[in-house]
């Protein structure tokens, strides 16, 4: 587990076949709803469950925990933010706004929720909109002022890659993130971090 620091500023996600196993905007049709308190899983209206992979609500609740040490002022909490192209934005914010994270079996203290938490509240930034994700890049670092080189981007699409112009090192998820892939990603921003300081 990559639970030693030092951590990344901000971790960034994008949410089709990332997060999530669809397509927001072609395999889901609005308006979503949720059965009760049911955990991860919101239904479109055809009653097409759409839910986190696996690990990701463990993987939040992660991160919501990690603390950045050489902050001089402000939160030291690493930022998380969603970064998607898809076509469907509101249905995308729909979606996080109704899905409920199911809190953490294995942490506790003050700063850990005991309840299910919205999905959309880990989500510090939210840049959800058609276009290049260098725009979604830029605009986060124009509002939190965080370096591109403190920043780490978990994809499924290659293409998106071209972050690391920009500085923003970025991790290639194949089929959705799990544990493996998320701690790789960090220790390889580490390693990347290390070499150039």
């Amino acid at each position: 587990m990559a639970t030693e620091g030092p951590f990344p500023k901000l971790i960034a996600f994008d949410l089709d076949y990332t997060l999530w196993d669809l397509w927001i905007d072609t395999h889901v049709d609005g308006p979503l709803h949720r059965n009760g308190e049911t955990v991860n899983q919101v239904l479109d209206r055809n009653n097409q469950p759409i839910r986190f992979y696996r690990d990701v609500p463990d993987i939040l609740h992660t991160i919501r925990a990690w603390r950045i040490e050489d902050r001089e002022e402000g939160d030291n909490k690493v930022v998380i933010a969603a970064c998607s192209r898809t076509s469907a934005p509101a249905l995308a914010r729909q979606c996080l706004n109704l899905l409920l994270v199911p809190p953490p079996p294995h942490m506790s203290g003050e700063d850990v929720e005991s309840k299910p938490v919205v999905a959309a509240k880990f989500f510090d930034e939210m840049e959800i909109y058609p276009g290049s994700k260098l725009t979604h890049f830029k605009k986060i670092h124009q509002r939190t002022g965080i370096p591109y080189e403190e920043m780490v981007f978990f994809d499924d699409e290659r293409r998106n890659g071209e972050v690391e112009k920009l500085g923003v090192t970025f991790i290639h998820v194949p089929i959705g993130l799990n544990r493996k892939v998320f701690d790789d990603g960090v220790k390889h921003w580490r390693k990347k971090r290390s070499e150039t300081a």
